[in-house]
C-alpha cells in the first residue's frame, strides 16, 4: 500500500490520477474536495500495488477537518511507502512541517514529492523541502507528468518483496458488489462503517461529506461482499457543478457496476421526490435492491405508520424489494441486512426451465386473456436480472405484462429481484 498524503490543495488527487492512468480521484481547484480514503489499483515496472488518496492533513480545524486528518493518519500507519506531497510554488508551510514530524515519529518509508515543478526554473525551489528532514525531495509536475516515472521507480524500489503468487482466474470467486446510495445526510456512511466494522468513511452531520465512491471487502457467513459507499445524490446531473457533478457521476457509475443496491432513506423526512428518482434509477439499472428506512428509532408509532404507507404508495414499483427499518447509529435491525442481500442476489441469478415457463404463460392467458397480442411462447435469456423474451402476435399492453410478471414471480419464487421482459412480434 502506498499512501499519498499532505496538506489540502497540493495536488494529491492529481498525482493519484496520473499514477493510475485515469481520472479516478475527483480534482477541483479548491481545497477540501477529497475527504475519505480512496484505494485504487496501480502498476509500475511489473509491480502491482494499492495507492491510497487521502484528504488534506490539517493540524487544527473543525470536527470534519479532524476526521479527514484522522483518515490520513490511518492511511500512513497502514502504508508500506508514504508519498508526502508538497507545493513548490508555495514553499514549506506549518502544515507541511507538522505532517513531516508525524512521519518521522512513525518511521514510515517516505518520499517527499515536490509538486508543481512545471519547468527547470522551478527545480531549485524544491530543495527548500530538505528542511522537513525526510531526505531529498523529488521534483515533479503531477498535472503534466514531469518526473512521475522517476518517482514511481523509487516507489517500487521501496516496496516489500513480492507476495506469493495469487490464484489464477479459475480459482477466483466472483465477489458481489453492493452500492449504498441515497440522498445526502441520510446515514449512508454511518451504515457503511457499521457494516464493515471500521471507521472507513468520514461521517459528519454536514450534507455532502462523501465526495467519492469508497469500497471495502467484508467477510460474511455467506462469503465476501464488496460494499461501495457513494456520495449523496441531491439533484440531477445537469444541475450539478464542479465536485458535486463528478461525485454524482461516480455514484451512478458505482450503481451501474454493482450487483445490488441499498437505497437508504431518512425515515424522519419520509419518502421525498429525490428518493423516488433514485429508486427509479436503481430499478432501471436492473439491480436487486434492499430499501433501508434509517433513523427508525427517532419516529413515534403514528409517524412510523405514515412512513410505511407513503413507502407503499410512492415506491410501489419496488414492491418486490425487502424493506428494513434500522438505525445505522445504534445498529438496530442492521443484522437483517445480510440475509436480505443474500436472498436478493440469489434470486437475481435464478434460471427457470423453458417448458415450465411456457406452462405458466399458458395458464395465465387461459385465466385472463390479453387485450392485445397473444403470447405464443417465452424463454429466459439471461440473469442478473432475470430477463425473459416473449414472442407475441402483436404488441402486449404494459398492464398485461405486469400481470404476467406477477404470475411468473409468484410461481417461481423470484422474490426480491427485478424481472425484465422483452416482447418480440412474430407472425402466427
Amino acid at each position: 500500500m502506498v499512501a499519498v498524503v499532505g496538506r489540502p490543495n497540493v495536488g494529491k488527487s492529481t498525482l493519484v490520477n496520473r499514477i493510475v492512468g485515469r481520472r479516478e480521484a475527483i480534482v477541483e481547484e479548491k481545497p477540501g474536495v477529497t475527504r475519505d480514503r480512496k484505494l485504487l489499483d496501480a502498476e509500475w515496472a511489473g509491480r502491482d500495488f494499492t495507492i491510497v488518496d487521502t484528504g488534506g492533513w490539517l493540524a487544527a480545524g473543525d470536527t470534519l477537518d479532524r476526521q479527514v486528518t484522522s483518515q490520513s493518519e490511518r492511511a500512513i500507519s497502514e502504508a508500506a511507502v508514504v508519498l508526502l506531497v508538497v507545493d513548490t510554488s508555495v514553499g514549506v508551510t506549518e502544515e507541511d512541517a507538522a505532517v513531516a514530524a508525524l512521519l518521522r515519529k512513525l518511521a514510515r518509508p517516505t518520499l517527499v514529492v515536490a509538486n508543481k515543478v512545471d519547468g527547470d526554473s522551478r527545480e531549485a525551489d524544491a530543495w527548500a523541502f530538505t528542511r522537513l528532514g525526510l531526505g531529498d525531495p523529488i521534483p515533479i509536475s503531477a498535472i503534466h507528468g514531469r518526473g512521475t516515472g522517476d518517482l514511481l521507480d523509487l516507489v517500487v524500489e521501496r516496496l516489500p518483496t513480492e507476495p506469493a503468487e495469487e490464484p489464477g482466474p479459475e480459482d477466483q470467486v466472483l465477489v458481489p458488489s453492493v452500492a449504498i446510495v441515497g440522498r445526502p445526510n441520510v446515514g449512508k456512511s454511518t451504515l457503511f462503517n457499521r457494516l464493515i466494522g471500521d471507521e472507513r468513511s468520514v461521517v459528519h452531520d454536514l450534507p455532502g461529506t462523501t465526495r467519492d465512491s469508497i469500497d471495502t471487502l467484508v467477510s460474511t457467513p455467506d462469503g465476501a461482499i464488496r460494499f461501495i459507499d457513494t456520495a449523496g445524490m441531491r439533484r440531477r446531473a445537469r444541475e450539478a457543478e464542479g465536485a458535486e457533478f463528478y461525485s454524482l457521476v461516480r455514484a451512478l457509475q458505482a450503481l451501474d457496476r454493482a450487483h445490488a443496491a441499498l437505497l437508504v432513506i431518512d425515515a424522519t423526512e419520509g419518502i421525498t421526490r429525490q428518493d423516488q428518482r433514485l429508486a427509479e434509477r436503481i430499478d432501471a439499472a436492473g439491480n436487486p435492491v434492499v430499501v433501508i428506512l434509517n433513523k427508525w428509532e427517532l419516529l413515534d408509532a403514528e409517524r412510523r405508520a405514515q412512513v410505511t404507507l407513503d413507502l407503499e404508495d410512492r415506491l410501489a414499483f419496488l414492491a418486490y424489494a425487502p424493506v428494513l427499518k434500522v438505525s445505522a447509529r445504534t445498529g438496530l435491525g442492521v443484522h437483517k441486512l445480510y440475509p436480505a442481500l443474500r436472498d436478493s442476489l440469489s434470486a437475481s441469478q435464478r434460471r427457470v426451465a423453458t417448458g415450465e415457463l411456457n406452462r405458466v404463460l399458458a395458464e395465465a392467458q387461459a385465466a385472463h386473456r390479453s387485450p392485445g397480442g397473444r403470447i405464443m411462447y417465452g424463454t429466459q435469456g439471461g440473469t442478473d436480472p432475470p430477463t425473459f423474451t416473449l414472442f407475441a402476435t402483436k404488441a402486449v399492453p404494459a398492464p398485461y405484462l405486469r400481470y404476467l410478471e406477477r404470475r411468473i414471480r409468484e410461481h417461481f419464487g423470484f422474490g426480491p429481484t427485478p424481472l425484465v421482459f422483452r416482447v418480440r412480434r412474430r407472425a402466427t
